[in-house]
């Protein structure tokens, strides 16, 4: 949309105070919950939600509830980012350093829990992921979702303890696993080797940055990772752009839910994703998305589903 004269004046007033310019600036790098923004500016939760608020109504940035916690991030809206931005350019290099350090011990704390519930879980991983879906069934549904192949390169993201590369490495002329555990990159080499898979390649990785080459994978796979993570859209991003004309990009993760106890029991930083939510991530960056597969449980539980998006050739372009 195309703020007219009213709306370009609310918005620049309700982004024109200390405290909500240092909010934007925390959330041009990643979506925050109240929580962690009260801790980062050192303001009461009330007060931090009434800034917030003021500039949800202005459009500027979005809510989103994700069980009982409630997130925000940014407005997707081109004119309201490119107000923030221009705001956030004119803005001294040294402002809003220490929000950023403070952020920076957010992130750390974050990413400690997280490494150490991951060391600890990492030799029955799979039990794990088998406690609210039967994984047979998620594995069955993207046998038949992808396909027999063959691939020239399969790239598989967060790939835990391989089991997606075990089950397609196999039809691939080359795969790539990339995991930030150790622990969980030395179960993954046990089983490619168990599996008999030699042209294999695991790495300690980051999905945010991976440092493959773009449009480099004909099958990209991010299998029950999202949830975890500060930012899922830039990792979705990411695996996006790795993705070759003519290739895919499968994600696998929940299905919204209200199962808090995940969060801390199993280090869960969001609550599921609705299709329009990872659609939108697929369809920004530049894929064409498919119907989604849900694979809801027999008994009460956690509905899996299966996004599949495809980067389409020029020749699947002009007939379009």
């Amino acid at each position: 949309m195309n703020l007219n004269a009213d709306q370009t004046v609310e918005a620049l007033r309700a982004a024109g105070e200390p405290t909500r310019l240092r909010v934007l600036s925390l959330l041009a790098g990643e979506e925050l919950s109240v929580m962690e923004l009260s801790r980062v500016l050192d303001q009461s939760q009330p007060r931090v939600s009434r800034h917030l608020k003021l500039m949800t109504d202005a459009g500027l940035i979005e809510r989103f509830p994700d069980g009982a916690r409630v997130y925000y991030r940014l407005s997707h809206d081109a004119q309201a980012r490119r107000l923030i931005d221009t705001v956030l350019d004119i803005l001294a290099d040294d402002a809003g350093e220490a929000d950023h350090r403070r952020l920076d011990e957010v992130r750390r704390d974050r990413e400690e829990h997280a490494a150490r519930y991951f060391e600890q879980v990492a030799p029955q991983w799979d039990k794990l992921r088998s406690l609210y879906v039967s994984e047979s069934a998620v594995e069955a549904a993207l046998e038949r979702a992808i396909g027999s192949g063959p691939f020239e390169r399969v790239v598989d993201l967060g790939t835990g303890s391989g089991r997606m590369l075990t089950l397609f490495g196999r039809r691939a002329k080359m795969s790539v696993g990339l995991d930030l555990s150790q622990n969980m990159l030395n179960i993954a080499r046990a089983n490619a080797s168990k599996a008999g898979l030699d042209k294999v390649e695991l790495r300690h990785g980051d999905i945010f940055a991976t440092r493959l080459p773009a449009e480099s994978a004909d099958l990209v796979i991010v299998h029950q990772v999202l949830h975890y993570l500060a930012d899922p859209a830039a990792a979705a991003a990411e695996a996006a752009r790795l993705v070759m004309p003519g290739g895919r990009l499968v994600i696998v993760d929940f299905a919204p839910h209200t199962f808090e106890h995940m969060r801390e029991a199993h280090q869960h930083r969001r609550l599921g994703f609705s299709d329009n939510e990872i659609s939108g991530w697929l369809t920004e960056a530049g894929l064409k998305t498919s119907a989604p597969i849900a694979l809801s449980p027999e008994s009460e539980g956690l509905t899996v589903t299966i996004w599949i998006a495809e980067r389409e050739t020029v020749a699947q372009r002009s007939v379009a």
